[in-house]
Protein backbone atom coordinates (compact mmCIF):
# COMPACT_ATOMS: atom_id res chain seq x y z
CA UNK A 1 0.00 0.00 0.00
CA UNK A 2 3.27 2.23 1.33
CA UNK A 3 4.42 1.72 -2.57
CA UNK A 4 1.44 2.73 -4.28
CA UNK A 5 1.01 5.69 -2.51
CA UNK A 6 4.21 6.99 -3.49
CA UNK A 7 4.36 6.48 -6.44
CA UNK A 8 0.94 8.08 -7.29
CA UNK A 9 2.58 10.78 -5.34
CA UNK A 10 5.24 10.27 -7.64
CA UNK A 11 3.53 11.11 -10.83
CA UNK A 12 1.37 13.61 -9.42
CA UNK A 13 3.85 15.92 -8.55
CA UNK A 14 5.47 14.72 -12.44
CA UNK A 15 2.00 16.27 -13.77
CA UNK A 16 2.22 19.19 -12.06
CA UNK A 17 5.99 19.77 -13.53
CA UNK A 18 4.44 19.18 -17.37
CA UNK A 19 1.62 21.36 -16.43
CA UNK A 20 3.61 24.33 -15.42
CA UNK A 21 6.26 23.37 -18.19
CA UNK A 22 2.93 23.92 -20.38
CA UNK A 23 1.46 27.03 -18.85
CA UNK A 24 5.20 28.30 -19.41
CA UNK A 25 5.46 27.59 -22.99
CA UNK A 26 1.53 28.65 -23.94
CA UNK A 27 1.92 32.16 -22.39
CA UNK A 28 5.17 32.33 -24.63
CA UNK A 29 3.79 31.10 -27.88
CA UNK A 30 0.94 33.50 -27.69
CA UNK A 31 3.27 36.12 -28.67
CA UNK A 32 4.76 38.73 -26.35
CA UNK A 33 3.42 38.67 -22.91
CA UNK A 34 4.25 42.72 -21.90
CA UNK A 35 2.27 43.97 -25.27
CA UNK A 36 -0.82 41.36 -24.65
CA UNK A 37 -1.42 42.92 -20.99
CA UNK A 38 -0.83 46.45 -22.22
CA UNK A 39 -2.59 45.85 -25.20
CA UNK A 40 -4.72 49.37 -26.90
CA UNK A 41 -4.33 50.97 -23.59
CA UNK A 42 -3.36 54.59 -23.76
CA UNK A 43 0.24 53.77 -21.89
CA UNK A 44 1.09 52.03 -24.65
CA UNK A 45 4.46 53.05 -26.02
CA UNK A 46 7.65 51.48 -26.44
CA UNK A 47 9.15 53.01 -23.28
CA UNK A 48 6.45 51.42 -21.44
CA UNK A 49 6.70 48.23 -23.14
CA UNK A 50 10.51 48.03 -22.37
CA UNK A 51 9.89 48.40 -18.95
CA UNK A 52 7.33 46.04 -18.23
CA UNK A 53 9.20 43.84 -20.67
CA UNK A 54 12.03 44.65 -17.92
CA UNK A 55 10.17 44.33 -14.45
CA UNK A 56 8.40 40.95 -16.07
CA UNK A 57 12.00 39.58 -16.94
CA UNK A 58 11.07 38.93 -20.34
CA UNK A 59 14.75 40.39 -21.66
CA UNK A 60 16.45 37.36 -19.98
CA UNK A 61 16.98 34.38 -21.85
CA UNK A 62 14.59 31.46 -22.26
CA UNK A 63 16.29 28.86 -20.05
CA UNK A 64 16.54 31.99 -17.01
CA UNK A 65 12.51 32.51 -17.33
CA UNK A 66 11.85 29.31 -17.22
CA UNK A 67 14.23 28.77 -13.95
CA UNK A 68 12.41 31.68 -12.45
CA UNK A 69 9.49 30.62 -13.23
CA UNK A 70 9.34 27.44 -11.53
CA UNK A 71 11.69 28.33 -8.92
CA UNK A 72 8.76 30.84 -8.24
CA UNK A 73 5.97 28.46 -8.68
CA UNK A 74 7.15 25.85 -6.02
CA UNK A 75 7.54 29.07 -3.61
CA UNK A 76 4.18 29.93 -4.06
CA UNK A 77 5.22 33.26 -6.27
CA UNK A 78 3.26 33.80 -9.22
CA UNK A 79 4.45 37.21 -9.93
CA UNK A 80 2.27 40.68 -9.60
CA UNK A 81 -0.66 40.99 -10.90
CA UNK A 82 -1.35 44.07 -13.50
CA UNK A 83 -4.02 45.11 -12.39
CA UNK A 84 -4.10 45.32 -9.02
CA UNK A 85 -0.83 45.72 -8.52
CA UNK A 86 0.16 42.83 -5.77
CA UNK A 87 1.28 39.33 -6.01
CA UNK A 88 -0.95 37.25 -7.54
CA UNK A 89 -1.31 34.70 -4.73
CA UNK A 90 -2.32 36.83 -1.85
CA UNK A 91 -5.63 37.54 -4.86
CA UNK A 92 -6.14 33.51 -4.70
CA UNK A 93 -6.31 33.31 -1.06
CA UNK A 94 -8.30 35.62 -0.44
CA UNK A 95 -10.69 33.93 -3.47
CA UNK A 96 -10.11 30.16 -2.59
CA UNK A 97 -12.22 29.74 0.36
CA UNK A 98 -15.07 31.37 -1.34
CA UNK A 99 -14.71 28.75 -4.27
CA UNK A 100 -14.04 25.60 -1.50
CA UNK A 101 -17.11 26.50 -0.39
CA UNK A 102 -19.21 26.58 -3.29
CA UNK A 103 -17.73 23.74 -4.36
CA UNK A 104 -17.99 21.81 -1.02
CA UNK A 105 -21.88 22.54 -1.17
CA UNK A 106 -22.35 21.47 -4.76
CA UNK A 107 -20.27 18.06 -4.03
CA UNK A 108 -22.46 17.18 -1.06
CA UNK A 109 -25.49 18.01 -3.21
CA UNK A 110 -24.35 15.95 -5.86
CA UNK A 111 -23.27 12.99 -3.79
CA UNK A 112 -26.76 12.50 -1.92
CA UNK A 113 -28.51 13.40 -4.31
CA UNK A 114 -27.44 11.48 -7.13
CA UNK A 115 -26.17 8.61 -5.42
CA UNK A 116 -29.28 7.86 -3.58
CA UNK A 117 -31.42 8.58 -6.70
CA UNK A 118 -29.51 6.16 -8.80
CA UNK A 119 -29.67 3.59 -6.04
CA UNK A 120 -33.03 4.19 -6.05
CA UNK A 121 -33.82 4.13 -9.45
CA UNK A 122 -32.02 1.01 -10.24
CA UNK A 123 -33.83 -0.84 -7.27
CA UNK A 124 -37.60 0.73 -8.16
CA UNK A 125 -36.41 -0.26 -12.49
CA UNK A 126 -39.35 0.95 -14.96
CA UNK A 127 -41.34 2.59 -12.69
CA UNK A 128 -42.42 5.66 -12.84
CA UNK A 129 -40.04 6.93 -10.20
CA UNK A 130 -37.30 5.68 -12.55
CA UNK A 131 -38.66 7.63 -15.49
CA UNK A 132 -38.33 10.40 -13.51
CA UNK A 133 -34.70 10.12 -12.49
CA UNK A 134 -33.72 9.24 -16.13
CA UNK A 135 -35.57 12.39 -17.01
CA UNK A 136 -33.70 14.44 -14.45
CA UNK A 137 -30.30 13.30 -15.51
CA UNK A 138 -31.61 13.95 -19.34
CA UNK A 139 -32.46 17.61 -18.20
CA UNK A 140 -28.93 18.29 -16.22
CA UNK A 141 -26.41 16.87 -18.49
CA UNK A 142 -28.18 18.44 -21.52
CA UNK A 143 -28.47 22.01 -20.01
CA UNK A 144 -26.27 24.61 -19.67
CA UNK A 145 -25.18 26.09 -16.25
CA UNK A 146 -25.62 29.28 -16.68
CA UNK A 147 -29.28 28.80 -17.93
CA UNK A 148 -29.64 26.43 -15.00
CA UNK A 149 -28.60 29.31 -12.88
CA UNK A 150 -30.94 31.85 -14.08
CA UNK A 151 -33.76 29.75 -13.61
CA UNK A 152 -33.09 29.24 -10.61
CA UNK A 153 -32.41 33.09 -10.11
CA UNK A 154 -36.04 33.74 -11.48
CA UNK A 155 -38.01 31.42 -10.18
CA UNK A 156 -36.50 31.33 -6.11
CA UNK A 157 -35.18 34.64 -6.33
CA UNK A 158 -37.23 36.46 -8.42
CA UNK A 159 -41.11 34.95 -8.41
CA UNK A 160 -40.57 33.37 -5.02
CA UNK A 161 -38.67 35.49 -3.00
CA UNK A 162 -37.25 32.96 -0.87
CA UNK A 163 -33.20 33.62 -1.39
CA UNK A 164 -30.99 36.40 -1.96
CA UNK A 165 -30.00 36.90 -6.25
CA UNK A 166 -26.76 36.75 -5.39
CA UNK A 167 -23.71 38.01 -3.28
CA UNK A 168 -21.52 36.29 -0.34
CA UNK A 169 -21.44 35.97 3.21
CA UNK A 170 -24.52 34.18 4.25
CA UNK A 171 -25.79 30.74 4.03
CA UNK A 172 -28.76 31.70 2.27
CA UNK A 173 -26.61 33.52 -0.91
CA UNK A 174 -24.72 29.66 -0.86
CA UNK A 175 -27.59 27.71 -1.74
CA UNK A 176 -28.41 28.85 -5.12
CA UNK A 177 -24.96 28.75 -6.82
CA UNK A 178 -24.97 25.55 -4.91
CA UNK A 179 -27.79 24.41 -6.74
CA UNK A 180 -27.01 25.23 -9.94
CA UNK A 181 -23.32 23.69 -9.17
CA UNK A 182 -24.55 20.17 -8.44
CA UNK A 183 -27.19 19.60 -11.49
CA UNK A 184 -24.46 18.43 -13.63
CA UNK A 185 -22.67 16.00 -11.41
CA UNK A 186 -25.96 14.66 -10.22
CA UNK A 187 -26.96 14.04 -13.75
CA UNK A 188 -23.69 12.13 -14.15
CA UNK A 189 -23.66 10.29 -11.17
CA UNK A 190 -27.70 9.25 -11.11
CA UNK A 191 -27.03 7.43 -14.24
CA UNK A 192 -24.06 5.62 -13.30
CA UNK A 193 -24.96 4.85 -9.84
CA UNK A 194 -28.36 3.44 -11.50
CA UNK A 195 -26.16 1.92 -14.50
CA UNK A 196 -23.62 0.03 -12.05
CA UNK A 197 -26.13 -1.07 -9.58
CA UNK A 198 -28.23 -2.73 -12.19
CA UNK A 199 -25.43 -4.65 -13.07
CA UNK A 200 -24.69 -5.45 -9.76
CA UNK A 201 -28.07 -6.61 -8.20
CA UNK A 202 -28.14 -9.33 -11.22
CA UNK A 203 -25.25 -11.11 -9.31
CA UNK A 204 -25.68 -14.33 -7.83
CA UNK A 205 -23.87 -13.42 -4.33
CA UNK A 206 -26.85 -10.56 -4.34
CA UNK A 207 -29.12 -13.61 -4.75
CA UNK A 208 -27.40 -15.63 -2.59
CA UNK A 209 -27.91 -12.71 0.33
CA UNK A 210 -31.35 -12.60 -0.48
CA UNK A 211 -31.85 -16.70 0.34
CA UNK A 212 -30.02 -16.04 3.30
CA UNK A 213 -32.61 -13.56 4.71
CA UNK A 214 -30.72 -10.45 5.03
CA UNK A 215 -32.74 -7.43 5.43
CA UNK A 216 -32.95 -5.44 1.71
CA UNK A 217 -31.62 -2.59 3.13
CA UNK A 218 -28.45 -4.43 4.10
CA UNK A 219 -27.96 -6.15 0.93
CA UNK A 220 -28.54 -3.03 -1.88
CA UNK A 221 -26.65 -0.73 0.87
CA UNK A 222 -23.80 -2.37 2.41
CA UNK A 223 -23.14 -5.13 0.04
CA UNK A 224 -24.46 -4.21 -3.90
CA UNK A 225 -23.22 -0.47 -3.52
CA UNK A 226 -19.87 -1.51 -2.48
CA UNK A 227 -19.09 -3.28 -5.14
CA UNK A 228 -20.85 -0.86 -7.52
CA UNK A 229 -18.36 2.03 -5.88
CA UNK A 230 -15.73 1.62 -8.16
CA UNK A 231 -16.81 3.53 -11.64
CA UNK A 232 -18.94 5.88 -9.09
CA UNK A 233 -15.60 7.03 -7.58
CA UNK A 234 -14.21 7.32 -10.74
CA UNK A 235 -16.86 9.69 -11.82
CA UNK A 236 -16.55 11.65 -8.33
CA UNK A 237 -13.37 12.42 -8.83
CA UNK A 238 -13.86 13.46 -12.25
CA UNK A 239 -17.08 15.46 -10.84
CA UNK A 240 -14.66 17.34 -8.18
CA UNK A 241 -12.25 18.26 -10.97
CA UNK A 242 -15.14 19.65 -13.35
CA UNK A 243 -16.51 21.49 -10.01
CA UNK A 244 -13.06 23.13 -9.60
CA UNK A 245 -13.32 24.62 -13.24
CA UNK A 246 -17.31 24.94 -13.27
CA UNK A 247 -17.58 27.22 -10.72
CA UNK A 248 -16.65 29.83 -13.41
CA UNK A 249 -19.76 30.77 -15.16
CA UNK A 250 -21.88 30.29 -11.72
CA UNK A 251 -19.54 32.73 -9.81
CA UNK A 252 -20.22 35.19 -12.57
CA UNK A 253 -23.64 34.43 -12.77
CA UNK A 254 -24.35 34.64 -8.94
CA UNK A 255 -21.66 37.66 -8.16
CA UNK A 256 -19.97 35.10 -6.13
CA UNK A 257 -16.33 36.36 -5.09
CA UNK A 258 -14.47 33.14 -6.21
CA UNK A 259 -11.59 32.21 -8.22
CA UNK A 260 -13.42 31.71 -11.64
CA UNK A 261 -15.07 35.21 -11.29
CA UNK A 262 -11.03 36.03 -10.69
CA UNK A 263 -9.77 33.86 -13.73
CA UNK A 264 -12.54 35.90 -15.59
CA UNK A 265 -11.46 39.09 -14.88
CA UNK A 266 -8.07 38.71 -15.19
CA UNK A 267 -8.53 37.46 -18.82
CA UNK A 268 -10.86 40.44 -20.05
CA UNK A 269 -8.29 42.69 -18.06
CA UNK A 270 -5.27 40.47 -19.58
CA UNK A 271 -3.46 40.22 -16.55
CA UNK A 272 -0.87 38.05 -17.29
CA UNK A 273 0.71 36.93 -14.09
CA UNK A 274 -3.16 36.65 -12.52
CA UNK A 275 -4.65 34.36 -15.81
CA UNK A 276 -1.31 31.91 -14.99
CA UNK A 277 -1.22 31.37 -11.50
CA UNK A 278 -5.62 30.58 -11.61
CA UNK A 279 -4.79 27.95 -14.53
CA UNK A 280 -1.95 26.55 -12.30
CA UNK A 281 -4.13 25.98 -9.27
CA UNK A 282 -7.22 24.51 -11.52
CA UNK A 283 -4.86 22.31 -12.41
CA UNK A 284 -3.20 21.17 -9.06
CA UNK A 285 -7.09 20.84 -7.81
CA UNK A 286 -7.60 18.51 -11.17
CA UNK A 287 -4.32 16.60 -9.67
CA UNK A 288 -5.12 16.78 -6.30
CA UNK A 289 -8.91 15.00 -7.06
CA UNK A 290 -7.05 12.52 -9.38
CA UNK A 291 -5.11 11.24 -6.43
CA UNK A 292 -7.94 11.13 -4.28
CA UNK A 293 -9.76 8.36 -6.72
CA UNK A 294 -6.96 6.72 -6.92
CA UNK A 295 -6.20 6.21 -3.01
CA UNK A 296 -9.95 5.69 -2.57
CA UNK A 297 -9.40 2.63 -5.70
CA UNK A 298 -6.95 0.99 -3.63
CA UNK A 299 -9.06 0.86 -0.20
CA UNK A 300 -12.02 -0.40 -2.14
CA UNK A 301 -10.32 -3.26 -3.87
CA UNK A 302 -6.64 -4.13 -2.86
CA UNK A 303 -6.14 -5.81 -6.16
CA UNK A 304 -5.88 -2.40 -7.66
CA UNK A 305 -2.56 -1.97 -5.28
CA UNK A 306 -0.83 -4.55 -7.35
Amino acid sequence: MQKFLISRAIQSVLTLLAVATIIFAMTRLTGDPAAIMLGETPEFSLSTLEALREEMGLNDPIYKQFWIFMSGVFQGDFGESFVYREPAINLIKHRYMATLQLMGVGLAISLVVGITLGVLTAVKRDTWFDRFGKALALVGQAAPSFWIAIMLIALFAVNLRWLPPGGYGTPQQLILPGLAVSLGPIAGLLRLTRSSMLNVLDSEYVKMARLKGLPEGQIIWKHALKNAAIPIVTLIGLSLANLITGTVVIERVFNWPGMGRLAVDGAFNRDFALVQSTVLMFAVGYIFANLLVDISYAYLDPRIRY
